[in-house]
Order: structure tokens, then C-alpha cells, then sequence
């Protein structure tokens, strides 16, 4: 299969197994425990079905709508992701310029192999930081700063990785960061040459916004799951969401509320936004999928702060339906993922095109000219 070959985001995953060493595949690919949540997260737009009107004239379609204060040319944009250079060696880079090539957000993680100064200098689009809470309060301050004065527009405080999730397919592999040279691993580069290349040619690996901290943002090898469980704060509390909001001083959501619970206290700590979303399923198996829990969330809150809906998002239909739900925009990682390592900034600029074009699509067969012509008029839940 070829880049020209890929007609949907799922055609991108197996350009991605293609190319990329099992280990880190598989590390896109994969989830907690039996993956039950991750499957969930795209099963359950299948729960609803889309009622479309005729006759309404929609030649010309508006995508364009605003969240977190910026307005972004299509409803959906990049979720931050960590590590990107492992999937490709432009990395986040690549995804910064494609993403402001389709004018709609991204988000970089704190887990980047890009800083955040080298992001500032090649994209002028609207700009998310992840912000991972750690025990070592230097660390986090040094991380606000560095946001701040790279002039990125959210702050994006993830809450939903108190611990590391059972990855077991990760444990299977002997995935690290960086990864760790063994018999099976060398087995695996020698079979994709061209990653292995790619890896060992361009600048070296980093973590730019930790190395300066701790031994894991160096060369030493660590898994994600080791990470979470040592170097975050697992104390961290609505407290220290409050004063990190006002210590930022600018739009800021909390990242992996899955409660009606979670979303009033977001409020009422003064949250611009709340990013509905179970980490892509790789943390708590079992739990809820994020398309499952937004009509109850954006009931309770929708009327006070930006609701975005992220998780197992592949086509532009699961996007109508999460705004007729009243979600103000959605995003996704692994969307665009598969598209980086199969191809690079290409990759992702076919990936974004793609889901732009269904958009555009799925409006018109809907009889909807805007985003705000969406509602709840136009879907109903199969149960």
C-alpha cells in the first residue's frame, strides 16, 4: 500500500504497520488490559444515527468554528500526542505544519521530542501545551514558562494519568523510550531499514522539556507506564488545577473528564474548556467511551464552558454527531498518528485533508451550510 492508496484513516494504520518496528506500532496501536474501551471509543458513534434534511441549498459549506477563544477552519484539530519522533523522524514538527497548512489546532506534549521554542518559530496556528502535573514543582514551573513565552494559546492540564495504564501489548514488546536495543528489537529494525535509518541519522532523540530534570528526559530507557507511575504526582488535586489555571493566566482546560461531577468542578475553578476523553482508552479498560458520556456532560455544563469531544474519532460522520450532541469542536491523536509514521508531514496533511473533505461532505447530505445548523434534531439514539 501507498500514501495514494490511503482513502481513510484506517487505511493509514496499515501503511503505519508497514513501516514502523513492531514495538512502536503497537504502541500507537495499543491500550489498556483486553483494549474493551479503546474499541469502544469509535463503537459507540454506531449507537447514533444521523437524520439529514434536503432542499436547504448548501453548495457553499462555513467549517469554520471557535473553541478555546481561537476560530480554527475546521471543527476537528491534532490532540497532543507525546514522543512523535519515534513514529517519524519530523515529528511534531511535521504535524505543526500540516496543521497550519488546514488553519486548525495542535497540541504538543510535554512529552515532545520537539520544544516548544522550535514549534513557535515554524507555525503561527493556534497552539495547545499538554501539561503533565510533576512531583518535582521546578519542573512544572519551568514547564508553564516555557509555554507561556513560546506564546501558546491553551494549556491543556491532563488528569486522567494518576498512573500508568496496563499496557500490555507494550509489556509484550519491551516497548521503551528510547528504544532499547535487545535481539528482538534489532530483529525488528533490520526488517524496517528505512525507520531504523531515519532514527539513527537525524538529530538525536530528546525530550526537550525534561532533560534538564530528570534522568528520563536523557538517554535513560523508560516506558510510559514507569513514567506516569513515578515522575507524576499522584497527589495532585483541584487545588493544584486552580492555581496552575491562574498561575497560567490564559484558556485552560482540563484534559480526560469523564463525570458530570468532574465538569462542575472544572467550572467552577474557572476551566475555559474540558476535554472529554479517556486517553484513547489506554489507561482505565472498562471505562466509559467519551461519545457515550457528552450528552450528559454538555448538558450539565455545555452552556458555560467549551466541550470538546476526543477519542476513537475516523470519520467526518463521528464529528457531526458529537456536535449535534453539542460538543464545540473534536479532536484526536492516533487520527493523525498512523498518517505521521506512514508518511510524514504528508502523511498527516492527507490524514487532515481527508477528514476535512468528509466533513464538507457529510454537511451537504446533511442540509447543513454551518456548524451551528447541527443539533440534536438531526440524530437519534438507537436506544
Amino acid at each position: 500500500m501507498k500514501l495514494k492508496n490511503c482513502h481513510n484513516i484506517n487505511s493509514f494504520k496499515h501503511l503505519a504497520k508497514k513501516k514502523l518496528p513492531s514495538p512502536i506500532f503497537n504502541y500507537i496501536d495499543g491500550a489498556a488490559d483486553d483494549e474493551v474501551t479503546y474499541r469502544r471509543n469509535t463503537k459507540s458513534f454506531d449507537d447514533v444515527d444521523l437524520v439529514p434534511n434536503v432542499l436547504r441549498g448548501v453548495e457553499d459549506v462555513d467549517l469554520t468554528t471557535t473553541v478555546f477563544g481561537k476560530k480554527i477552519n475546521m471543527p476537528i484539530y491534532c490532540a497532543p500526542t507525546a514522543v512523535q519522533r519515534l513514529f517519524h523522524f519530523e515529528g511534531e514538527k511535521a504535524v505543526a505544519k500540516a496543521a497550519s497548512k488546514f488553519g486548525t489546532m495542535f497540541g504538543v506534549s510535554s512529552l515532545s521530542t520537539v520544544s516548544v521554542e522550535e514549534i513557535e518559530k515554524i507555525s503561527d496556528a493556534p497552539k495547545m501545551f499538554q501539561f503533565y502535573f510533576h512531583k518535582d514543582r521546578a519542573l512544572n514551573q519551568d514547564l508553564l514558562e516555557r509555554a507561556k513565552n513560546a506564546h501558546f494559546d491553551v494549556l491543556a492540564l491532563t488528569v486522567d494519568t494518576i498512573t500508568g495504564g496496563n499496557r500490555e501489548r507494550d509489556l509484550r514488546t519491551g516497548f521503551t523510550i528510547p528504544p532499547k536495543l535487545t535481539i528482538e528489537s534489532m530483529i525488528e529494525f533490520a526488517i524496517k531499514p528505512s525507520w531504523f535509518f531515519n532514527h539513527i541519522t537525524s538529530s538525536p532523540f530528546e525530550l526537550p522539556h525534561l532533560q534538564n530534570y530528570v534522568k528520563e528526559g536523557t538517554n535513560t530507557v523508560t516506558s510510559i507506564g514507569e513514567y506516569f507511575s513515578t515522575m507524576l504526582d499522584q497527589n495532585m488535586s483541584w487545588k493544584d488545577a486552580e492555581e496552575l489555571n491562574s498561575k497560567w493566566g490564559g484558556q485552560f482546560a482540563l484534559k480526560g473528564v469523564m463525570s458530570v461531577e468532574d465538569a462542575k468542578k472544572a467550572v467552577d475553578i474557572g476551566c475555559s474548556a474540558i476535554i472529554v476523553s479517556n486517553h484513547g482508552g489506554r489507561q482505565l479498560d472498562g471505562s466509559r467511551a467519551p461519545f457515550d458520556q457528552l450528552k450528559e456532560i454538555v448538558d450539565s455544563v455545555g452552556d458555560k464552558i467549551d466541550v470538546i469531544c476526543e477519542g476513537g474519532i475516523k470519520r467526518g460522520t463521528h464529528v457531526l454527531k458529537a456536535l449535534s450532541l453539542g460538543a464545540k469542536a473534536c479532536s484526536g491523536g492516533r487520527m493523525y498518528l498512523y498518517a505521521l509514521a506512514a508518511a510524514g508531514q504528508k502523511g498527516v496533511e492527507k490524514a487532515l485533508s481527508i477528514m476535512k473533505n468528509e466533513i464538507e461532505r457529510d454537511m451537504k447530505l446533511m442540509g447543513c451550510k454551518k456548524i451551528s445548523d447541527l443539533s440534536r434534531n438531526n440524530i437519534i439514539f438507537r436506544n
